[in-house]
């Protein structure tokens, strides 16, 4: 007997899109680990003062995920997906073991270039793959489930490493649910997995392109170099989404390398630094449930727009607050604009790509975005320590509004 017959869809695939929801999971707390503990292991046990130096661990870590994402999406469509997963898990089990034996500085940093490794290609993966299963017309709510569990695994993870800290100290106690993760990752990656690159055939063959406007003729295959000028410059609603997902990363290094410092430094306990390190992705991960379904039905355009302007707001409160309430407001804003911004900018690329260059299309988005992390950490390096922490703050938040009206202006919405 022959295989089943390929469907796409999220309810004739659920099995498989709920595993790869699981792995996304794992992938996310992965990266959850060091949401509250590192930046502050760099002062307290290395003795590192100057923020440039601190945030070298940011941008080690921004910019080999961009290019981990860049090659992931090329290679996916050639490849296979599965494949690629794997390798991500392959780079990601060192990772908890180098921070927990790290003599030096340098070790945390080349930690986190596994780490980028690990999510570039293991989150550019599974995101690929649940594109694959979904089809075109749920994109929105598949993009929302996956990024929910993800950043969900990030607050829960982050807040247990938080309180773990409290209670035991720095190292090595938070660090060790992170060798489970990993191998959990591999464990489902390697024996419960499917390829699901013949659904992206499959849907080639079986539905026509016609009816999405921003779609050109596809009778012949594009090349890298047209992919990536497509997704970065040429194509108004794929340049929007590449800068938009650019600022929004910069703000999570912010939030990840600066804010854990600031709160510190500002008397905060580290209970408290915990709760505000968790509250931001979480509920940036349970609003995506909401937020991704919703762009399926309202349009992308506005909610990324409004999106980086609640952003805007909520990093206001963090340069302007004075005790744990306001902070913890700011941390709220800033997860509510970023889940009406993630996923639907995900959903964006999708919309506009042909699924012949979409793996592709979407590993360009996700080296611009990552490429975030690197911006940001170099600039809130340099900002801190020539200015202040909160002027470096508040450059941020004036950028992110910014970019909320680079997308009103230029994109085009992307449902048909």
């Amino acid at each position: 007997m022959g295989s089943p017959p390929l469907r796409l869809g999220l309810r004739a695939n659920w099995p498989q899109f709920t595993l790869l929801v699981i792995i996304n999971a794992f992938v996310g707390a992965m990266v959850g680990l060091e949401r509250t503990v590192v930046p502050l292991i760099a002062e307290s046990e290395f003795g590192l003062v100057s923020k440039s130096i601190v945030f070298s661990f940011l941008i080690s870590f921004g910019v080999v995920k961009a290019l981990s994402n860049l090659f992931a999406g090329g290679l996916s469509d050639k490849l296979g997906r599965k494949g690629i997963l794997i390798a991500g898990w392959l780079m990601g089990i060192p990772v908890p073991l180098l921070i927990i034996f790290a003599p030096n500085w340098s070790w945390i940093v080349f930690a986190n270039v596994l780490l980028g490794i690990n999510q570039g290609l293991c989150w550019s993966t599974t995101v690929i793959m649940k594109i694959d299963l979904v089809g075109p017309k749920r994109r929105g709510l598949a993009m929302g489930l996956n990024e929910f569990a993800g950043y969900l695994a990030v607050s829960l993870s982050a807040l247990l490493t938080g309180y773990m800290a409290a209670t035991y100290g720095f190292r090595p106690e938070p660090f060790l649910p992170g060798i489970a993760f990993a191998s959990l990752g591999l464990f489902f990656s390697i024996f419960l997995v499917r390829e699901t690159l013949p659904y992206s055939q499959y849907e080639i063959e079986m539905h026509s392109d016609k009816s999405n406007p921003h779609r050109s003729d596809e009778s012949t295959p594009r090349s890298f170099t047209e992919v990536f000028r497509l997704t970065s410059w040429t194509n108004r609603t794929l340049f929007a989404a590449s800068q938009a997902g650019t600022i929004n990363n910069l703000n999570d290094a912010m939030v990840w390398g600066l804010v854990p410092i600031f709160l510190a430094g500002a008397g905060l306990p580290l209970k408290q630094v915990g709760i505000i390190a968790a509250v931001y992705p979480g509920v940036w991960g349970v609003s995506q449930l909401a937020t991704g379904a919703l762009s399926d039905r309202w349009g992308r355009k506005w909610m990324i727009a409004v999106g980086m302007w609640v952003q805007a707001v909520g990093i206001g409160l963090f340069a302007t607050g004075r005790s744990f309430r306001p902070w913890l407001g700011g941390a709220v804003l800033l997860g509510l604009g970023t889940a009406m911004v993630y996923p639907t900018l995900l959903a964006t690329v999708s919309d506009v790509a042909h699924p012949k260059w979409r793996a592709t299309a979407m590993g360009v988005y996700r080296l611009w975005r990552d490429g975030g992390y690197a911006i940001g950490g170099l600039t809130m390096g340099i900002l801190s320590d020539a200015l202040s922490i909160p002027t470096a703050i508040a450059s941020i938040g004036a950028v992110t509004f910014l970019s909320g009206a680079v997308v009103a202006w230029t994109m085009e919405e992307s449902i048909p």
